[in-house]
């Protein structure tokens, strides 16, 4: 088995900052609490490929809800490497859980951008069955899985990541 990355924290700080950008004020006193609460995202057997990611807070998300979860993850890949994330089989199943750029893509540079690599997961409750998604602070939500890539022959990109989602479109 290729070990090729590790899981670490954002700074306290980059946590609060984007806290307070995806939910206000609202749980501002409480910030450190929660981040010193996130749970590294690990394998649940020796058998998994996914790496659970936990939620950091209690949710509860109303049928066609949509939640913007800022993890306080990042994740530092050997070249080559790429994350990508998924909701829980189980919640997708159950809820029809789903992420609302429907596989998350976290490249291996990610990790060196402004926003220290910190990882969102935007999630929606798409059910249709009127069912009400409840997670508690500290249960899996995520699962991420690394896999290798390649590049064409005639690649010549030398652009360099500066910046978090988004700051590669043109």
């Amino acid at each position: 088995m290729n070990r090729i990355a590790k899981f670490e924290k954002v700074s306290l700080n980059q946590f609060k900052d984007d806290w307070i950008d995806t939910f206000g004020n609202k749980g501002n006193d409480i910030i450190t609490e929660i981040y010193n609460n996130i749970k590294l995202p690990k394998r649940a057997t020796v058998g998994s490929a996914g790496y659970d990611f936990y939620m950091p807070i209690d949710i509860t998300l109303q049928p066609n809800c949509t939640i913007k979860i800022p993890t306080g993850i990042r994740c530092k890949m050997e070249e080559g490497w790429v994350l990508k994330c998924y909701p829980r089989s189980g919640l997708g199943f159950k809820y029809r859980l789903q992420l609302n750029n429907t596989v998350g893509i976290v490249d291996e540079d990610y990790y060196y951008s402004d926003n220290e690599g910190h990882i969102f997961l935007k999630v929606t409750n798409d059910t249709n069955e009127a069912k009400i998604l409840k997670i508690k602070a500290g249960e899996g939500f995520a699962q991420g899985i690394f896999v290798e890539y390649g590049i064409t022959y005639d690649d010549d990109v030398d652009d360099v990541r500066n910046g978090g989602f988004g700051s590669t479109s043109n």
